[in-house]
């Protein structure tokens, strides 16, 4: 078996890279285990780290071996089962997977999953990956950044992967005709004269003797000058710079009505973290207003939206109504993108529902790029979910998503605000 070791040294974080490339090669089983994990966190918990486990199976790499070549006919001993090309069925029990899965058995055999940690900023990146707020557009760019990803020349420092091969050599290049250039005259000038002294050798042996010796000292010395040194490589350098897009607020209205059992608040409070650490990780300074409402609805700050244990009856269109005041008040829809996401467990009066539907007609949506609704129950729909289903159909900037357990959370966030590609196609 022929081993292949890397000895490079890796110093200065170099190894950062490699920890990339090996999230990228993965980065489809990672991403499973990110969503099974966002289920599983408590609502304090939702923006740490996290270990992720790979199966075995999954971590299969080529390798480089001799083969015996040829072909060959083996006979092994004891064998009075199998013929040659027969499939061997695998052992019963034990599942053979790792991870501490299946029940006790006496057979079978496995490998334990890889298991290994992410940073915070990995989990979240992966988290948000290809996620973006719908129909966002520059109307003043003056309020909203985004940060971006730019060329920022050349760097004497860096990983591996960002090496610049030309510049590189150039800068090798530039060395050694510095280094070299006065012993390369100097040499020049004494192999000349030593051509003049060679056409009398019988009077000039010992002179000769000693310009060969000095022109030997040259060479060796021209000859020691690496060819590429550390001091050669440049790495080609990349930035973060701040662009301006867009002003875009998010109205963010939960109800906490008796209704609304602590699993499902939770569950709901669950999706509003989420949506908070898309909305401050993504665009710098996009601002939210947090609207609770029973009966009655009120604008709360990010603490008291998440924490407050009040409550009551249901009247939707209060919250509604409170959030075209505001927009009236501060956000003019000329200058400022507006979105909106709403969660509820269905539950509203009769003859309220009808009033939400007239109000997010005829007051709301014509000035919100998007409005999301989620309903988390698991309870036929009301009124309320009918009203809303009507919207959806006939407005697009309208979208309604059933949640009835914590494990729909993530999928139903991403549908919502999955990235349009045709758009950046466009």
């Amino acid at each position: 078996m022929a081993h292949f070791i890397d000895r490079r040294l890796n110093g200065k974080n170099k190894n950062t890279v490699n920890r990339q490339r090996f999230i990228k090669r993965y980065k489809r089983q990672i991403k499973e285990a990110v969503s099974d994990a966002i289920a599983k966190r408590s609502v304090t918990d939702v923006e740490t780290g996290e270990s992720i486990s790979i199966p075995s199976r999954d971590m299969q790499e080529p390798i480089f071996h001799q083969g015996k070549g040829g072909k060959r006919d083996m006979v092994h001993p004891g064998n009075d089962q199998f013929s040659q090309g027969d499939r061997i069925k695998r052992p019963l029990g034990g599942q053979g997977q790792g991870a501490g899965e299946g029940d006790a058995s006496d057979s079978g055999e496995g490998q334990d999953d890889f298991v290994f940690s992410i940073s915070k900023d990995e989990y979240l990146d992966l988290l948000f990956e290809d996620l973006a707020l719908p129909n966002l557009k520059q109307n003043q760019l003056n309020k909203l950044v985004q940060m971006k990803t730019h060329r920022a020349g050349y760097s004497n420092d860096g990983v591996p992967s960002n090496i610049d091969i030309v510049r590189s050599l150039q800068g090798s290049v530039a060395r050694r005709i510095a280094m070299t250039a006065g012993n390369k005259r100097q040499l020049a000038e004494l192999e000349q004269k030593l051509a003049e002294l060679t056409k009398n050798k019988k009077d000039n042996q010992s002179e000769i003797a000693l310009l060969e010796k000095e022109i030997e000292q040259l060479k060796n010395k021209i000859a020691t000058v690496p060819f590429i040194d550390t001091f050669d490589l440049r790495f080609r350098n990349y930035e973060k710079r701040p662009e301006p897009s867009s002003k875009a607020v998010m109205f963010c209205l939960m109800d906490v009505s008796g209704s609304m059992d602590q699993a499902t608040k939770e569950t709901a409070k669950r999706f509003y973290i989420l949506l908070y650490l898309f909305l401050t990780r993504t665009y710098k300074d996009i601002e939210v207003v947090y609207i609770r409402h029973h009966t009655q609805a009120k604008e709360v700050d990010e603490h008291e939206f998440f924490y407050s244990q009040e409550t009551g009856g249901t009247i939707v269109s209060s919250a509604l109504k409170l959030m075209d005041e505001i927009i009236k008040e501060r956000y003019d829809s000329e200058q400022w993108n507006i979105y909106a996401a709403q969660a509820s467990d269905g539950d509203n009066w009769a003859d309220d529902s009808p009033q939400c539907s007239d109000w997010l007609t005829n007051k709301i949506l014509p000035v919100t790029r998007y409005y999301a609704y989620i309903e988390i129950t698991t309870r036929a729909h009301q009124s309320l979910w009918r009203e809303y289903q009507v919207l959806a159909d006939t407005h697009e900037n309208f979208a309604i998503q059933h949640i009835k357990s914590v494990e729909d959370i993530y999928p139903i966030f991403r549908e919502l605000f999955k990235k349009d590609t045709t758009a950046d196609v466009a």
